[in-house]
């Protein structure tokens, strides 16, 4: 078992400062349709939902009283997604600059790879309790109505992938 562990920190060793350069914009451009299409599995864009939900409020029924308690919730997502990027940016590049040296110090780069998952833990909690306190103000009927909506664009975006592969 510490094998494995050693082989997989060595590995994200590696690899953090073989990536960390890459212009991730540049690299989203060419995966747009499937970044879109997972967007809804991904933690990190649970305020997209929100975003939706607050768009199509009429569509799925929310009240002034249900759209004023959405809003709050969603500013906050927002801002702990922001300050989660910026503690994961930090924390990849402390791990860059512990790893660049050839003979680096294995129990700091394992203590950074701890605290990055840390992070990414946290944030991922943080979300799950938003998301659940969003739930809870709907109606049974409009988290139907929202599911559907979110369910139908993935297909649509299904859909539209296969269309273009037939071209």
């Amino acid at each position: 078992m510490i094998k494995a562990f050693l082989i997989a920190l060595l590995a994200v060793g590696f690899a953090v400062p073989a990536f960390a350069h890459m212009d991730m914009d540049e690299h989203k451009e060419g995966h747009g349709h499937m970044m879109e299409m997972c967007s809804m599995c991904n933690m990190d864009n649970m305020g997209d939902m929100m975003d939706k939900c607050l768009a199509y409020a009429g569509k799925i029924g929310l009240t002034d009283d249900q759209i004023n308690k959405i809003k709050p919730i969603h500013r906050e997502m927002e801002k702990k997604q922001i300050r989660f990027n910026a503690d994961l940016k930090i924390a990849e590049i402390e791990l860059k600059e512990i790893t660049e040296v050839k003979d680096f110090d294995l129990d700091k780069a394992s203590a950074q790879v701890k605290k990055i998952e840390d992070l990414k833990t946290v944030h991922h909690l943080e979300m799950l309790k938003s998301m659940k306190e969003v739930r809870s103000i709907l109606t049974d009927e409009q988290f139907k109505k929202m599911k559907s909506m979110m369910h139908g664009k993935m297909e649509g975006h299904e859909h539209s992938k296969k269309t273009m592969e037939k071209k």
